[in-house]
């Protein structure tokens, strides 16, 4: 991966619906040119898919909390990150160093539905507890990381 790869991994985190040519312009390459990288990058899966950016409020997702899962000793971890997975609220999860094994943030329309997602995850085998924090606003998130290329 060369600094025209890292430019074009920044031009398409700024804006994925960015057209071959306007990519082109702005790395001094031409349009199939830059189709090919992009396509490469894809291969290889460094450029893993494409999303859009949400209004989580405008469609009902207004609240997010960021829970901490504590494991059990005796927990299998494949089945906790199987249950996790299938929650249609969590929107990520890490695996953590430290007391909790993973932190997952979520998104729900009201408090109530996190309390039922609280008490869903905390029922999952091999999950002895939990820990929760609620975001009051966002102030940003999913920044591209600046000079990448």
């Amino acid at each position: 991966m060369d600094s025209i790869d890292l430019r074009l991994i920044d031009l398409l985190r700024e804006n994925a619906r960015s057209s071959y040519a306007e990519l082109a312009r702005k790395v001094g390459l031409s349009a199939p040119a830059v189709h090919e990288r992009v396509g490469k990058l894809e291969t290889a899966g460094t450029i893993r898919g494409y999303r859009a950016d949400i209004d989580h409020d405008a469609i009902g997702l207004g609240v997010t909390a960021l829970i901490g899962i504590i494991e059990d000793s005796g927990a299998d971890t494949d089945d906790v990150l199987t249950a996790v997975r299938a929650m249609p609220e969590v929107e990520s999860c890490y695996f953590m160093a430290g007391v909790e094994s993973y932190q997952l943030t979520v998104r729900v329309g009201t408090i109530a539905e996190l309390e039922q997602l609280i008490v869903r995850i905390n029922r999952t085998p091999g999950v002895a507890s939990t820990r929760t924090a609620i975001a009051l606003s966002t102030k940003w998130e999913n920044r591209p990381q600046p000079g990448l290329g």
